[in-house]
């Protein structure tokens, strides 16, 4: 039987890889070409067996990590992809916040919505002098999308608490808040710091793939034996 610790296990590999060589870390940038999407699509295959008593759910998701494959092999090239880099992001979050409507109606609870509402709004307070003005609604609406996804995946948390399914949305609540500070952390670095913010390819890296892992883990396991550690 395989391993259920496997393809995680490949995921931690590969991500340590494509941080090491994006960062800076000693190894070959060309390694990161390769690493950067082979960790996305060792998630989607991680995804792939999961949450056979949510199809519907379960087939958005896989939708949002393919578009944020797309997403991450745009990026690769930070300048010229930055745009289709956003609309690849801009779909995965749209194919997640209708994967966490599966679970819970939208915008019930309200408070999440607000609470992000405010975090987004800061962070565009304080980057908007910085932001093109080719780019600013296109950011605009990311960053709206981006805080839907989140408070919806926490208002599917909220409204499941002390039913069966609370703790697969406590993963998704906390894969929406690790995506949120990893997209900020690529826009602090891009309009605040010129792209010169220290450790920013750690600090983006590491929370955007455990977000995509939170996600996932959101998904039942197709078995007991591939039940997260």
């Amino acid at each position: 039987m395989r391993s259920p610790f496997l393809l995680p296990l490949l995921i931690l590999v590969s991500a340590c890889i494509a941080i090491a060589s994006l960062g800076g870390l000693g190894l070959s940038p060309e390694l990161g070409f390769a690493a950067k999407p082979l960790t996305t699509i060792l998630i989607l295959l991680w995804a792939w067996p999961r949450g056979a008593d949510s199809p519907k759910a379960a087939r958005w998701l896989r939708w949002g990590l393919l578009f944020s494959l797309g997403g991450d092999v745009a990026l690769l090239w930070p300048e010229a992809g930055f745009l289709p880099g956003l609309v690849s992001f801009l779909l995965a979050h749209l194919c997640y916040i209708v994967g966490y409507c599966q679970r819970s109606r939208f915008g019930k609870p309200w408070w999440p919505f607000a609470l992000y509402a405010l975090v987004a709004g800061a962070v565009l307070h304080r980057l908007w002098p910085g932001i093109p003005g080719d780019l600013r609604i296109p950011v605009l609406v990311y960053v709206a999308c981006l805080a839907s996804m989140a408070s919806q995946a926490w208002a599917w948390w909220r409204s499941s608490m002390g039913g069966p399914d609370e703790a697969l949305a406590r993963r998704a609540a906390w894969g929406g808040t690790l995506f949120l500070f990893s997209d900020a952390m690529i826009a602090i670095n891009k309009f605040a710091f010129a792209g010169q913010l220290p450790h920013a390819t750690l600090l983006i890296l590491s929370t955007y793939w455990l977000a995509q892992c939170c996600f996932v883990a959101s998904l039942r396991p197709a078995a007991p034996d591939e039940a997260p550690a």
